[in-house]
């Protein structure tokens, strides 16, 4: 008798962040991998079911926010402050999630995005934790390799 192959699931600890095919920094957290949209009421004259259609409207993508421990890298500053200066500076974000061997196993594009908001740390004198930064990317939509 052959046994089945075992399946679990991956470990959302094992991912990195690209932009524009770049690998950048160590994240802690990336959220806002949400795809969604709203659905349409519609009704002709002549329908004979009283009840309303329903059909797919406009899609909505929401906010990517990505949290990380400062460390010397810019990058994401430089780029908030290119559309605060008034440029256009969209950029393409990809989220890998690895598995255990580290090898890449889905991707989740987020095209035409730009920067936000930026946020620097809680800065407390008898505090331990890491200075963190967070960073939220607005973006026009999100795909998935399939």
């Amino acid at each position: 008798m052959a046994t089945a192959e075992r399946r679990d699931p991956y470990r959302s600890f094992n991912f990195q962040v690209e932009i524009d095919g770049v690998p950048v920094g160590a994240f802690s957290e990336v959220t806002g991998l949400t795809a969604e949209g709203d659905a349409v009421d519609y009704r002709e004259g002549t329908d004979v079911q009283s009840n309303v259609r329903k059909l797919p409207g406009l899609r909505k993508y929401t906010n990517l926010t990505l949290k990380r421990g400062y460390t010397q890298d810019k990058a994401l500053w430089r780029w908030h402050q290119n559309i605060v200066n008034g440029a256009v500076d969209r950029r393409n974000v990809t989220i890998v999630l690895m598995n255990e061997a580290r090898n890449p196993v889905l991707r989740w594009h987020a095209e035409n995005a730009f920067v936000n908001k930026i946020e620097g740390p809680s800065l407390k004198a008898s505090g331990n934790e890491v200075a963190m930064e967070s960073v939220e990317i607005v973006h026009e939509g999100l795909t998935i390799d399939l």
